[in-house]
C-alpha cells in the first residue's frame, strides 16, 4: 500500500459571545472572543473600520461590532446575518474575515477591534472601504483599504500600505515604507528604513527619513525638514520645500517654486516656473523657465560641475571666499541687465547694445579654479557675492 502524506488545515473555534441592543437609534451586534496566539495576523472583511493593537497580551482578543438603522430588530438581526464574520486559525495564521451575503444595506457600519501580542511576525489588513489602524507591532504591516484613512505607528518592520484616496499618517517605523493614495496627505514622521511615497494628488511631508527618500505626487506640495541618504521628489504643480538633506537630491515641480535648506551631495532643481532657492549645496543643476534663481555654494561634499539657468529672472549666487570654482556666466538680452561681482577675478564683458540689446557675459577663476559653474538667464540680472 502507498501511503501519501497530506496536511489538514486546523480550526480552532473560538469562545465568542455575541449580543444585540438598540442605542441612540441604532441597532448593534457586538461579538467579543479570543484565539490563541499566531504568527501572523490576516483580516479581510467587505466593509468596516479595523483596528489592531500589539501589546503585552498572550492572546488575540477581538471586539467586532456592527451597526443597521433597520427599524426593528427583527430587520435589524437579517441584516447582522448577512454579514457573514468568520474567526479561526489555521496552520500559523489568525483569521477575521466578514464577507457580506448578498447586498450590502445603505445605512450600515462596522468596527473591528483586535488586540495581538506585540511580536507578532505580520499583520496585513484588507478592507474594501473603512479606515485602517496598526500600532505596537514588531513585525512588518500590510494594509490596503479602498478609500479609507489610515494610521500606523510604533512599527518595528517593513510597511506597505494603499488606500483608494484617504490620507496616510505613519508616526515611527523600524523598516522600510512602501505608501500610496489615489489622492490624499502622506506624512511620515520618523523612519529609519527607505521610505516610497506616491498621492495622486494630495501633499506629501516627511519628518525624519534615515534612508533616502522617494517622493510622488500628482497636484499637492512636498516638504521634507530631514532626510538621509539620497531624495528625490516630484510633483505636477506644487511647491517643495526641503530642510537638511545628507545625501544627493532630485527636485522636479511642474510649476511651484523650490526652497532646499542644504545638502551634502549634488543637487538637481527644475521647475516649470517658479523659483528657486538653494542654500548649503556643494554643486547644483537648477532650471525655471519663469523664475529667479538664488544659489549658495559651499566647500566640501560632493562637487562637480554646475548649471544655474532661467529664461525670464534674476540669478543670484553666493560663494564661499575659500571655494575653488571656475565661472561661465551669461545674458542673452542684456538691455537694461548687468552682471556683478564681488570678486574681482571674474572679468565682465559686454557686447551689442547700440541697436540691439546685446549680450553680457562673465569668467573667472576663484582660488586658482575648480569645478565649473555655468549661469545663464535670457532676461535677468547676475550677480556673484561672497558668503559671509
Amino acid at each position: 500500500m502507498l501511503l501519501l502524506p497530506f496536511a489538514v488545515a486546523q480550526e480552532v473555534r473560538p469562545d465568542e459571545q455575541t449580543r444585540i441592543y438598540q442605542e441612540n437609534g441604532k441597532w448593534s451586534r457586538q461579538i467579543t472572543g479570543s484565539l490563541a496566539a499566531a504568527k501572523n495576523l490576516r483580516v479581510k472583511v467587505d466593509s468596516g473600520v479595523v483596528r489592531v493593537a500589539g501589546g503585552s497580551h498572550t492572546t488575540i482578543n477581538y471586539v467586532i461590532s456592527n451597526h443597521s438603522y433597520a427599524s426593528s430588530e427583527e430587520k435589524a438581526r437579517r441584516e447582522f446575518e448577512s454579514y457573514k464574520i468568520s474567526v479561526y486559525v489555521r496552520g500559523d495564521t489568525a483569521w477575521v474575515v466578514g464577507e457580506w451575503e448578498g447586498r450590502r444595506p445603505r445605512r450600515s457600519s462596522s468596527e473591528f477591534v483586535i488586540n495581538v501580542p506585540r511580536g507578532t511576525e505580520l499583520v496585513k489588513v484588507e478592507t474594501d472601504g473603512g479606515d485602517l489602524t496598526a500600532t505596537g507591532i514588531a513585525g512588518r504591516v500590510e494594509g490596503e483599504t479602498g478609500g479609507g484613512s489610515i494610521y500606523l505607528d510604533d512599527i518595528g518592520g517593513v510597511i506597505s500600505a494603499e488606500t483608494g484616496g484617504g490620507s496616510i499618517d505613519v508616526g515611527t517605523v523600524g523598516g522600510e515604507l512602501t505608501l500610496r493614495t489615489g489622492g490624499g496627505s502622506i506624512k511620515v514622521s520618523s523612519a529609519k528604513g527607505k521610505i516610497n511615497a506616491e498621492t495622486g494628488g494630495g501633499g506629501v511631508k516627511v519628518v525624519s527619513g534615515m534612508q533616502g527618500a522617494v517622493l510622488e505626487t500628482g497636484g499637492g506640495s512636498i516638504e521634507v525638514e530631514r532626510c538621509s541618504g539620497s531624495l528625490k521628489v516630484t510633483t505636477g504643480g506644487g511647491s517643495i520645500d526641503l530642510g537638511e538633506i545628507a545625501g544627493p537630491a532630485e527636485i522636479e515641480t511642474g510649476g511651484g517654486s523650490i526652497r532646499l535648506s542644504s545638502a551634502t551631495g549634488a543637487v538637481r532643481a527644475e521647475t516649470g516656473g517658479g523659483s528657486i532657492t538653494l542654500n548649503g549645496v556643494p554643486a547644483a543643476k537648477a532650471e525655471t523657465g519663469a523664475g529667479g534663481i538664488v544659489a549658495k555654494f559651499v566647500t566640501g561634499g560632493e562637487r562637480t560641475d554646475s548649471v544655474l539657468e532661467t529664461s525670464a529672472g534674476d540669478i543670484t549666487v553666493y560663494l564661499a571666499p575659500t571655494l575653488n570654482i571656475t565661472i561661465r556666466a551669461s545674458i542673452e538680452l542684456a538691455n537694461g541687465h548687468r552682471i556683478r561681482s564681488d570678486f574681482s577675478e571674474i572679468r565682465v564683458t559686454t557686447e551689442g547694445g547700440e541697436w540691439g540689446p546685446g549680450t553680457a557675459t562673465a569668467e573667472g577663476k576663484l582660488n586658482g579654479g575648480g569645478p565649473t559653474l555655468k549661469v545663464r538667464t535670457t532676461t535677468g540680472d547676475i550677480t556673484f557675492l561672497a558668503s559671509r
